[in-house]
């Protein structure tokens, strides 16, 4: 496994690398969820390549970017066990150099949920992806489906500006106890790793609802509510029974519905989502 740090040696890698190019981009701190991408990715490619970079440019409040977790260290011996050819591992600098003055922007669908919680985190990752697209030159991107409107916005974005990239989305990689693997994870004391589920419990609340011929989409919100009203720690952003293609809050639920949530857990923001149809 190699491991590069600049544009310049990321092309120089690549230029003798065996098609097809699978990338799977991480902010590291890597979990069983970042491992299913690279599974998938070694499967379909010849050459896997795994970014880590911590993205200033997607967090709001520079606290929570001085708090995400870090270890490059493991993440690498990790990625080297996992089979990875390469590994780019960019400086802020290296990524945004210095007179950086360019910003790619995606509509509607980056609009609501985490686009109304954390302005301006869409235009964050969506340039950053497109920076990560075109310096790697990848047959396929892997992505998880935790993040399920950043695929979206991500999908949105490449199509629009006709990057030849396909954006592969895969499940949701949980722990036994049904919470969704998150770096973010990482940060909870026992007490709040203890009360994370809830967050799962909520979506199967309201998957519930809807299954067993529910169609009000408040009521299903209120479902979701009241698991959630069962933990103390538990301080919610927001619940969201909304149209999976558009994001657009739904009042019934016809064809299927994509419910989602954001839940502070002592300060560490957890998001999860779960995709419902009707019987």
């Amino acid at each position: 496994m190699k491991v590069v740090r600049t544009r310049a040696e990321l092309r120089a890698a690549l230029a003798a690398a065996r098609r097809p190019v699978g990338l799977v981009p991480t902010m590291g701190w890597l979990h069983a969820g970042h491992l299913s991408l690279v599974e998938r990715a070694r499967a379909e490619s010849a050459t896997v390549v795994v970014s880590i970079f911590v993205n200033p440019r997607q967090f709001g409040q520079a606290a929570d970017f001085t708090k995400y977790p870090r270890n490059e260290a493991r993440d690498l011996a990790m990625c080297e066990a996992a089979g990875v050819d390469l590994v780019f591992a960019p400086t802020v600098d290296e990524v945004y150099p210095p007179g950086f003055d360019t910003v790619v922007s995606v509509g509607a669908v980056a609009g609501p949920l985490e686009g109304a919680a954390r302005p301006g985190h869409f235009d964050g990752v969506a340039t950053v992806v497109a920076i990560l697209f075109a310096l790697v030159g990848a047959e396929r991107a892997y992505f998880g489906l935790k993040d399920y409107q950043q695929v979206r916005v991500i999908r949105r974005m490449a199509l629009d500006l006709a990057l030849p990239t396909e954006v592969v989305a895969l499940e949701t990689v949980r722990d036994p106890d049904g919470l969704a693997m998150s770096s973010r994870n990482a940060r909870l004391s026992a007490a709040g790793r203890a009360a994370a589920p809830v967050l799962r419990r909520a979506l199967l609340a309201g998957g519930s609802h809807v299954r067993a011929g529910g169609r009000d989409a408040h009521a299903v919100r209120e479902a979701m509510l009241a698991v959630l009203a069962t933990e103390p720690l538990a301080d919610v952003d927001y619940v969201s029974v909304a149209d999976p293609e558009t994001l657009e809050e739904l009042a019934t639920i016809t064809n299927g519905a994509l419910l989602s949530l954001a839940v502070g857990i002592e300060g560490v923001r957890l998001i999860d989502n779960e995709r419902v149809s009707p019987r």
